[in-house]
């Protein structure tokens, strides 16, 4: 059965737009010759200034797509971990661990623009205002049904991809953990430089990280939901005292905040789809708490490694569903880590009993006296684990 498309990928982000590019883009190993359809549910090139913590690894994923140039990022060199009212801190350095860098803070909005133009310059068909509602099997091929502009529309693929989150008939739900927190988001500045280093501060509420952004800094501050809100629409001076109470001196004093912003965090976790002809990546396929910053970079991986999937098979050969078990399998190790580790984070470091306090800070001290094992865990961030 004749396809509209050989693959169609639902949500035209940062990830689905790497996997469009990898496919049909001139970076990387050159157009596979895959007709490819990208379907984004922005019409507009709202601004959305979010900060996103990039590893070193996503770098050069995102110089091998020809999509690194003009990002200006901010470089994290060090790493800074600690934990409030306890001992033991881990250091993480950039020349320790063998890369010029640990990470990079850009705007999500550059890299989503970056990749949108990109992929729009190569054979790529990039439809905007497109919101998918519903996926079906019928046959060899597999069906879209969206609306644009109001009017409701089919596409049919050999493959789709889902790359952004979103209530789509046909897709098994998400397994949720709520963790009964909430992120506040902020750029604050502060009477020290911040030298490039990055800050993982845990407090009993949660995870508290100031990364480099440009001369200020990204605030991901994790609280109960209560004292989020309050903090949000806080005057000047109670927020920044509070937050110099819940981070310390180390940066000095607070002196401004803007864009304050509040989001609750959860865990989702998308089953594989038994539907054959599809599969999830990003987003769709997980939303990880924001400790340690590995959400987006584990996405760019599921993009990249898909492509190279994508890339080895004959057209006529896509309906077959085995290089989506293969792909699957392939990421089972590097996907699994990454979920655990961050939810083990959360769940070891929002606690304030005394005597698991002592444990991680002897832990702590432990890791950043053993420079193999703090490097060892450097580059499975970095590059996750096959670092």
């Amino acid at each position: 059965m004749n396809a509209d498309t050989d693959i169609a990928i639902v949500g035209g982000g940062p990830v689905g737009a790497a996997l469009a590019l990898a496919l049909c883009g001139n970076g990387g190993s050159g157009n596979s010759g895959l007709r490819v359809t990208v379907l984004e549910a922005r019409a507009e090139r709202a601004s959305d200034p979010r900060p996103i913590a990039l590893s070193h690894g996503s770098r050069l994923l995102l110089e091998r797509l020809g999509a690194w140039r003009g990002l200006n990022p901010t470089v994290i060199s060090n790493i800074h971990v600690s934990q409030r009212g306890a001992f033991g801190r881990v250091v993480m350095n950039a020349a320790d661990a063998g890369v010029p860098a640990l990470g990079y803070v850009v705007d999500y909005n550059h890299i989503f623009l970056a990749l949108a133009d990109a992929i729009r310059s190569n054979e790529c068909d990039y439809r905007e205002g497109v919101r998918a509602t519903a996926l079906h099997h019928d046959g060899g091929v597999r069906r879209v049904d969206y609306t644009r502009d109001g009017a409701a529309a089919t596409l049919t693929a050999r493959v789709v991809v889902v790359a952004d989150g979103g209530d789509i008939e046909g897709l098994a739900p998400p397994k949720i953990t709520d963790y009964a927190q909430h992120a506040l988001t902020a750029r604050v500045s502060t009477t020290l430089p911040h030298k490039n280093v990055a800050y993982e501060r845990f407090t009993k509420d949660g995870p508290l990280a100031l990364l480099p952004f440009g001369d200020e800094m990204a605030l991901v501050w994790t609280l109960t939901p209560a004292r989020a809100e309050a903090l949000k629409d806080a005057d000047l001076k109670t927020f920044c005292a509070a937050l110099r109470e819940a981070f310390g001196g180390r940066l000095g004093d607070f002196k401004t905040v803007a864009q304050r912003a509040c989001y609750p965090l959860s865990l989702r976790y998308a089953p594989q789809t038994s539907m054959p002809g599809v599969v999830t990546i990003g987003n769709a396929a997980q939303t990880l708490h924001p400790v340690a910053g590995q959400g987006f970079n584990l996405g760019l991986r599921d993009a990249w490694e898909l492509a190279q999937a994508l890339r080895t098979i004959r057209v006529q050969a896509l309906s077959d569903n085995g290089i989506l078990r293969q792909y699957r399998a392939s990421r089972r190790i590097d996907r699994g880590a990454t979920l655990a580790a961050t939810h083990g984070l959360v769940r070891l470091f929002s606690n304030d009993f005394f005597p698991l306090n002592a444990m991680r800070g002897a832990g702590m001290t432990l890791l950043g006296c053993v420079a193999p094992a703090r490097n060892f865990l450097a580059r499975r961030m970095i590059f996750g684990v096959r670092g």
